[in-house]
C-alpha cells in the first residue's frame, strides 16, 4: 500500500485500541472501590490516607479506573498494534501473534502482581518509617505513588515480547543482545533508579534481578525466533 493507506490503517488500529481502552475504564467502575480497598491495604486501609482537597477523590477514582481499563483492555489493545504489521508477516510468523496477545497481558498482570506483593510492601515501610517521624498520608499522594509503580513495573515486564518481536522483524538478534549484556545491566540499573520511589538499594534490587531475568529469558526468544 502508498504511505498514506498505511497512515490511514494505524489510525483505525489506534481508533479501536482507544475505543476498548474508554469501554473498559467504563466497565471497572463498577469494581474501582474494592480496588481502592485493595490498594489501601499495604498501608492499613483506607481509614489511614487524607483527602484535603475537594476534587482529590475523584481525581483518585478516576486514575484506578483507568489502570484498571489499561488491564482489561490490554489484549485488545496489542491485538490491534500486532494486526498493523500482520500482512508484513509470513504464515509461519503469524502464528506468533496468537501468541503474543495472551502474553502481553500475563506479562503486564505479572509485573503488577509482582509489584503489589514483593515491591510494594517493603517500600510503603520504608518510607514511612524513615527517620522514625510519623506520616500522615494524602490519598493522591499515595495512590499516584502506587499506581505509577504498578503501571510502569507492568510496562516493564512486557521487555520479552517486545524484544521477540523486534527479533521476529530481525531488527535485533539473539547474538547482538547476549554481546551488549554489560550495558543493558547499565540501562536496567538507571530504570530501577527512575521507577523505584525510594533510593534506597534493596527496592533497586528487588526491581533489578526480575528485570535482569528478563532480559535474559528476551535474549533466549530472540535466538529462537
Amino acid at each position: 500500500m502508498p504511505f498514506l493507506s498505511h497512515f490511514e490503517e494505524l489510525r483505525h488500529r489506534l481508533l479501536i485500541a482507544v475505543i476498548s481502552l474508554i469501554a473498559a475504564t467504563l466497565v471497572s467502575f463498577s469494581f474501582t472501590q474494592s480496588l481502592l480497598n485493595l490498594l489501601a491495604r499495604p498501608i492499613g486501609g483506607v481509614e489511614k490516607l487524607q483527602a484535603i482537597e475537594v476534587t482529590e477523590s475523584i481525581g483518585v477514582y478516576m486514575r484506578i479506573s483507568l489502570l484498571a481499563g489499561v488491564v482489561l483492555a490490554m489484549p485488545v489493545i496489542v491485538y490491534q498494534l500486532l494486526r498493523f504489521i500482520l500482512p508484513g508477516l509470513k504464515p509461519n510468523e503469524k502464528r506468533w501473534v496468537a501468541l503474543a496477545v495472551p502474553s502481553a497481558t500475563l506479562l503486564f498482570a505479572g509485573g503488577i502482581v509482582f509489584t503489589y506483593f514483593v515491591m510494594l510492601p517493603p517500600s510503603i515501610k520504608f518510607l514511612t518509617s524513615f527517620m522514625d517521624i510519623q506520616t500522615t498520608l494524602r490519598l493522591s499522594n499515595y495512590m499516584n505513588f502506587v499506581i505509577n509503580l504498578l503501571f510502569w513495573v507492568g510496562i516493564s515486564f512486557e521487555t520479552p515480547l517486545l524484544i521477540f518481536i523486534l527479533a521476529k522483524l530481525k531488527i535485533v538478534t539473539g547474538k547482538m543482545l547476549l554481546k551488549q549484556w554489560r550495558i543493558a545491566i547499565v540501562v536496567i540499573s538507571v530504570l530501577a533508579a527512575v521507577i523505584t520511589p525510594t533510593v534506597d538499594p534493596v527496592n533497586m534490587g528487588l526491581l533489578m534481578v526480575p528485570l535482569i531475568f528478563l532480559y535474559f529469558l528476551s535474549v533466549l526468544l530472540a535466538f529462537l525466533a
